[in-house]
């Protein structure tokens, strides 16, 4: 079902390209009655002053002013932004199955933008970059597939390759939500072979098939709880998470949110602490000790204890 605002942006363009659809056409060109057409026409008319006029020559209708143009149409500097952005976006699907829909989205976004705005995208272009970072290629055609099987409810049997034990393995699982973090593509789901919820990237899918077999999602289960437990990528029982950062990394770490349940604790030398309450410490491992010497976990002990050993074993390799 078309809403409301895409068939009025439709049957201005069809107006003013001199197109002169008829109620009849537009109601089967959007699956709509007739009277929900003329309602349409009526709050054109009404609410945003469309000279909507039949021309009974022709049997449609069509502008009498042909200079008219949708006041709703006049988009602002940031909607132009995100539309140049969105080419970027379109650049990194390139040969892949969402090159096409993206394309031809893009291209009716464009035509539907106001006549006295002028697009030079290869110019525009030249203004900015977008960087994917060091990211692990997602085939398109499984995020296609697997958004059917989340819609559907369909189970979904993959080789999956786990990094963590160098093995691959064949799972069945029930697909719930997609999720993105730094430009890598997770996957949350029931996993069967462990009777347990479980995030998979989805760049270690080796193969996959969607299944004929439908199933019943956990009635318990919120996407939004589920990745509020975890640190970036790595989910886990919550903890409470104490990081001391120096008065020069800071000013960075002040700056930013990360994570929902975080708080700081401004100290007198100009560092501070951060306070967050989750899981995924190996992600938190990682995430400290790429700040080095400027960050030092005071909480859990078991953290502590794990940066301490990495640090200690990264001391043997350097000072060999």
């Amino acid at each position: 079902m078309s809403t409301r605002l895409a068939r009025i942006i439709a049957i201005d363009h069809l107006l003013r390209a001199g197109s002169c659809p008829s109620p009849d056409d537009l109601a089967a060109r959007f699956e709509v009655s007739r009277r929900t057409i003329y309602d349409d026409r009526q709050f054109m008319v009404d609410r945003l002053g469309a000279p909507i006029i039949f021309d009974t020559e022709r049997g449609g209708w069509t502008y009498s002013d042909p200079a008219y143009t949708l006041p709703a149409l006049f988009v602002t500097e940031g909607e132009l932004l995100a539309f140049f952005l969105s080419h970027a976006v379109a650049d990194q699907y390139l040969g892949t199955p969402f090159e096409r829909p993206l394309r031809m989205a893009l291209t009716r976004l464009a035509q539907y933008l106001p006549d006295h705005v002028q697009v030079d995208l290869a110019a525009v272009a030249r203004h900015y970059t977008v960087r994917a970072g060091a990211i692990l290629r997602v085939n398109a055609q499984l995020l296609l597939d697997l958004e059917r099987a989340i819609r559907e409810r369909r189970q979904v049997r993959m080789r999956y390759y786990t990094a963590g034990r160098g093995q691959t393995s064949e799972r069945t699982v029930n697909p719930y939500h997609f999720y993105n973090v730094r430009g890598d593509w997770y996957l949350v789901a029931f996993d069967q072979y462990r009777n347990a919820v479980r995030t998979f990237h989805l760049g270690r899918v080796e193969s996959w098939q969607v299944l004929a077999d439908t199933f019943e999602p956990d009635s318990d289960f919120c996407a939004a709880d589920y990745l509020g437990t975890g640190f970036l990528t790595e989910v886990g029982p919550p903890v409470d998470v104490a990081v001391r950062f120096d008065a020069y990394q800071a000013r960075w770490i002040r700056e930013r949110c990360w994570h929902s349940s975080q708080t700081i604790e401004e100290l007198p030398d100009g560092g501070l602490i951060l306070r967050l309450r989750c899981g995924g410490l190996g992600e938190i491992k990682r995430w400290v000790m790429s700040y080095g010497s400027h960050a030092e976990v005071l909480s859990p002990p078991d953290l502590r204890a794990a940066v301490a050993e990495e640090v200690g074993k990264m001391a043997e390799t350097y000072l060999a």
